[in-house]
């Protein structure tokens, strides 16, 4: 029986990397594999890591225009940013799981820069069979649970604007960092040298 799964964890946490090498290893034993991404971010119809890998992309949106006999030819379906879903994207993706027999794999970050979850993340929480935290460290070495967004040096809890939504752009230049409970709360983080005009 598929499941649906849902790998959450901080920015930096290697989700997107870990999602590109699911997909790569499938494809490499001559299996296809769906990877979706969530439009939010329109820039690109490709998913990228920081670490340099890199693949085409379907965004989510087209799932639901997609025919059985065309769902049917894939082994494997892999989401990244999947935060972003709405809860009948993630439904779909359960249904899926459950009537067609794929095994359904979300990437994604559980909460945002104001520790609020995420739509998406709250969905699959509450409808995942298999939830998983990819682990990654606070500077003080303890588990980084938080995503830290750092404005002119400083920890923002609260929303910017009308949305906690930021795509982090994809030179490597950086405003957020992850960070534990203690120092999330406290503002202590290890980035002097980011600022907002630098993102």
């Amino acid at each position: 029986m598929a499941k649906l799964h849902f790998r959450y964890g901080t920015m930096g946490s290697a989700k997107t990397a870990q999602a590109l090498m699911l997909v790569y290893n499938f494809q490499e034993k001559g299996n296809k594999a769906l990877l979706l991404k969530t439009e939010t971010d329109t820039r690109t119809c490709e998913v990228w890591s920081r670490i340099g890998l890199q693949m085409d992309a379907i965004p989510v949106t087209k799932l639901k225009d997609m025919e059985s006999y065309e769902l049917s030819t894939y082994k494997v379906i892999v989401v990244d940013e999947a935060q972003f879903m709405t809860d009948e994207q993630v439904d779909l993706l359960a249904r899926i799981a459950d009537y067609m027999d794929i095994p359904v794999f979300c990437y994604g970050l559980r909460t945002d820069y104001t520790s609020k979850l995420f739509p998406g993340a709250k969905r699959l929480m509450e409808m995942a069979d298999e939830i998983e935290e990819i682990k990654t460290s606070c500077w003080c070495g303890k588990s980084a649970k938080f995503n830290a967004r750092i404005v002119d040096g400083k920890v923002v809890h609260e929303p910017i604007g009308d949305t906690t939504i930021d795509i982090e752009n994809k030179s490597g230049t950086q405003k957020y960092t992850a960070l534990c409970r203690k120092h999330y709360l406290s503002g202590e983080h290890h980035m002097s040298d980011v600022t907002e005009s630098e993102a």
